[in-house]
This record gives C-alpha cells, structure tokens and sequence, in this order.
C-alpha cells in the first residue's frame, strides 16, 4: 500500500471535531470518470499535482457540499497508484447520508476509490489491490474483520445509507464483487498474522506500557485516546 497523509482541515467535517468509535469499513467510489487524487485532496503536496479547478475537497463545502471521507485512492499523475488519508481513522465523516435504521457516518471509517471511465482493467486492477490492503491496514488498527467491510449500496439495503450503486456498478465488470475483495482481505489478515506469529517480517519494536487498569472500560478509554493522536495500542489482560 502507497499511503500517505494529507488531512483536509478546511473541509466543514473536520473543523466540527466529531469522533467515532469505528465498527466497519464503508468502501465508496466516486461515481465521476477522473482517477486523479488531486480532483479530490490538495493543494499539491508535490506529488499530488495542482488541480487547476480549484474544486478540491479541502474547502469548507466543496462544491457546496458537506462532504468528506477518510481516505482516497486514486492516481497521481505520474501514472502510480496511492491511497490519501484526509481525516484522522477515528473522526465522523460525511460519507453515505442515513437509511431508515441510522447513518454509517457513526460507525464506519470511509474511502472513496477515484473512478475512471471503467473500461480501464488495469486501472482496476491496481486501485483494487490498493483497496484490499487498505482495508487490511485498517482491520488491524481498528480490531475489525472482513466481515465489518461493506460498499456504499450494501449500506442501503442495511438501512445504514442513502440509495447509491457503488461499488457494484463497477466491480463485476471485472469478475470481482464486495464478496472478493472481503475474501481478499481475510487473506491478507491471515498472512499478516502469520508473518507477526513467526517473526518473518524481521520487524523488532519497542513496546511502552502506557497504562494498568483494573477497569477494561478504562483501558479502552486510554486505547482510543492513542489511536486519535496516531499511536497503535492494544489491551492485554493479565
């Protein structure tokens, strides 16, 4: 995964401060031929590219708007493909309005994948594969599993989201659907698993105890406290 980090701090979304204890994982694309990040984050980073239009989403509403999502991915302009992360994990984005049962805005961390004119496999390869490791990523940090992962339209008939097609619009044109990229992903957790199980990633740490509770709801209090300033953490109970 190319991740990289560009938050969006004159969006609306982000000035309001909202947080989220994050139960799942809400994949979305963006339902307009453009596979450019910079349509969506900037300004440019020196990697992103300027967008001429000056229609990206660090504004306050852009186009408008309120809108805002976590992540994107999409292309930069010398041809590679990256994931932005353009809200911290832990904040309630705008992302998929409500259903008749409540909205996934309260519950879900969201990225949008930069459509093209979906006659490029290729491209669609690529943003996939980008995907399903994001949502590996994403599953560790957050202690979630394949089966918390759904799209924008799996959020409407959950009655979590308002009445969009993505991503199944799109997926099946190339044999896959949110089923494949969830086998995808419990894969990619089983080989991470693996690889932290018998040390082969050759990754050594450091660990700090920052914490002793006897109260678990406490020590998960202190947990999300890290993860909103970017540290990982995790309870062991001894």
């Amino acid at each position: 995964m190319n991740l990289n980090k560009l938050i969006l701090t004159n969006n609306a979304c982000f000035k309001a401060g909202r947080t989220i204890k994050p139960k799942g994982i809400m994949v979305h694309s963006t339902g307009t031929n453009n596979p450019f990040l910079y349509r969506y984050v900037g300004p440019d980073d020196g990697k992103l590219g300027v967008n001429l239009s000056g229609n990206h989403w660090n504004q306050n509403k852009p186009g408008g708007k309120q809108v805002c999502v976590h992540a994107f991915i999409g292309r930069l302009p010398d041809g590679t493909i990256a994931t932005y992360q353009t809200l911290p994990w832990n904040y309630r984005a705008w992302h998929c309005g409500s259903g008749k049962k409540g909205s996934g805005n309260d519950t879900h961390i969201s990225f949008e994948i930069c459509e093209d004119n979906l006659t490029n496999e290729a491209y669609f390869r690529k943003v996939f594969k980008e995907a399903v490791e994001l949502c590996v990523y994403l599953c560790k940090a957050y202690n979630l599993t394949e089966e918390n992962i759904i799209c924008h339209s799996e959020g409407y008939k959950l009655g979590i989201a308002s009445n969009h097609a993505d991503v199944m619009h799109w997926f099946p044109r190339y044999g896959e659907s949110m089923d494949s990229l969830r086998a995808a992903v419990k894969v990619g957790l089983k080989a991470e698993e693996k690889k932290k199980e018998s040390g082969e990633n050759g990754e050594k740490y450091y660990r700090v105890q920052v914490g002793t509770f006897s109260s678990k709801s406490k020590a998960e209090t202190l947990v999300e406290k890290l993860k909103s300033v970017g540290f990982d953490g995790y309870i062991r109970y001894e």
